[in-house]
């Protein structure tokens, strides 16, 4: 039996950035990711329970990336000029509070002023809102990326990926059961609440972040509010001061992300009214008390938990792979596994979903991991804020366009067209990692 010594030892050895920033960064994301897929994993449903519809589903998503994308360049901005640290802390109270709207959301619709407003109303001011607080999120990549020396890059993000589905695991199955005891509407208002506590929790952690950046100036609110239009002039001209490469992973994944948002939000509502894993769906009933869509609710619970653990058990080789085997064949290969899940999921039933989740959840670990270490590998340190602003502000751009137009193919088409349109895109995304991005030597990294 080997000594706990030797054991330490190698831990050490293997993960000697889990400490400060990156340790905070982890007890945060616990909070919110587990907080996060809690009402995640019955959101459409709910969605569709407060008035809306799948083309509704799809413009609360492009509505939200929208305003997502409108505060990446300001973000960025200020993330390599006046630091990550307050931008990270102060913005995740926001989100949190934001959160309010999801749980507040009527159930029938009100008349104010001779307007009338449905449930489904309020979560899109909600979601705005919330995407708006995440003028951090540059901030936050950067951080992260900093806070991992560059041969520690791939065990690094896979880690994140590990932990975050572990706290996420319990999620499926406590929303189950809120949903079976309460009811889904209910339940869904409690997960809300919970969403609530849990993020401002995950907030006064964030307080003891420490910054990462060396050089940073004082803040200047006057300054910040006057500095949009050089930010966007600084996010568009930093790719000219980056590899190549970047540039052109920097498309790949463009194309890749809006792609996988075209059917990522209908997931729900396509194994529900067309696989119909619960019975079929009685559309003269109410949602909340159609048995069929109850008994899918479970199911579906079931399908999730199933994602998460799967995630779970594949995160830690995945980030062995990418320190060992490099960081674009991996990227590549979860670009590709995107085709056969995608079809596995259209035309199979309740348990080919065991196989086609899975096999999703297993790419998104691979783009998750592989693409975080190839950015830091290629981008110098003072240039991360920027070039992550304005990679999130086009790349979010490009999912509100083809997330609006899922939800409308799905409803004006067929529901198998937003899927079909996904394998579609995912081939030119691999063609470009495959012949224009070229990994750096472990020698020429950034770090």
């Amino acid at each position: 039996m080997e000594p706990k010594s030797s054991l330490k030892e190698r831990l050490k050895n293997e993960l000697p950035f889990f400490r400060g920033n990156y340790m905070i960064l982890i007890m945060s994301w616990i909070l919110m990711d587990f907080a996060g897929e809690l009402p995640g994993t019955y959101y459409s449903d709910y969605v569709i329970q407060l008035g809306g519809t799948p083309t509704i589903i799809g413009v609360i998503m492009a509505v939200s990336l929208v305003c997502l994308a409108s505060v990446q360049f300001l973000g960025g901005y200020l993330a390599d000029k006046y630091g990550r640290r307050w931008l990270i802390s102060t913005l995740t109270f926001g989100i949190g509070l934001s959160f309010i709207f999801f749980a507040a959301a009527p159930s029938q619709p009100l008349t104010f002023m001779g307007i009338t407003i449905k449930g489904w109303h309020f979560i899109l001011l909600g979601a705005a809102i919330q995407n708006l607080c995440l003028l951090y999120q540059p901030a936050l990549f950067a951080m992260m990326a900093d806070s991992v020396p560059p041969e520690k890059r791939g065990m690094g993000f896979s880690l994140v990926n590990l932990i975050m589905s572990v706290s996420t695991t319990p999620a499926p199955i406590v929303a189950l059961m809120l949903v079976a005891t309460y009811g889904s509407l209910l339940g869904m208002r409690i997960a809300y609440a919970i969403v609530i506590v849990l993020y401002l929790a995950a907030a006064v952690v964030r307080l003891r972040l420490k910054e990462s950046m060396k050089n940073t100036e004082k803040i200047n609110v006057r300054q910040m509010l006057r500095s949009y239009p050089q930010a966007m002039k600084e996010g568009i001209g930093i790719w000219k001061k980056v590899p190549r490469s970047t540039r052109f992973l920097f498309f790949s994944e463009l194309i890749a992300r809006s792609a996988m948002a075209m059917a990522q939000m209908l997931f729900l509502v396509y194994a529900f009214y067309v696989l119909k894993i619960g019975g079929t769906p009685n559309l003269a009933m109410a949602p909340e008390l159609d048995p069929a869509l109850q008994q899918a609710r479970i199911m579906w619970g079931y399908v999730m938990t199933v994602l998460f653990m799967s995630m779970i058990a594949l995160s830690f080789p995945v980030g062995k792979l990418l320190d060992k085997a490099g960081r674009r064949i991996p990227l590549i290969i979860s670009n590709l596994l995107v085709i056969p899940s995608t079809l596995i999921l259209i035309y199979g039933n309740y348990l080919t979903l065991y196989i086609a989740l899975p096999l999703m959840g297993f790419s998104a670990l691979l783009t998750f991991s592989s693409y975080q270490a190839l950015f830091a590998d290629l981008v110098p340190q003072a240039q991360r804020g920027k070039v992550t602003g304005s990679n999130h502000f086009f790349t979010y751009l490009g999912t509100a366009v083809t997330g609006a137009i899922g939800g409308f193919t799905y409803e004006a088409v067929s529901p198998q067209t937003p899927f079909l349109l996904t394998i579609i895109l995912i081939i030119p995304s691999t063609a470009i990692l495959l012949f224009r991005v070229k990994e750096p030597k472990p020698e020429e990294r950034q770090a």
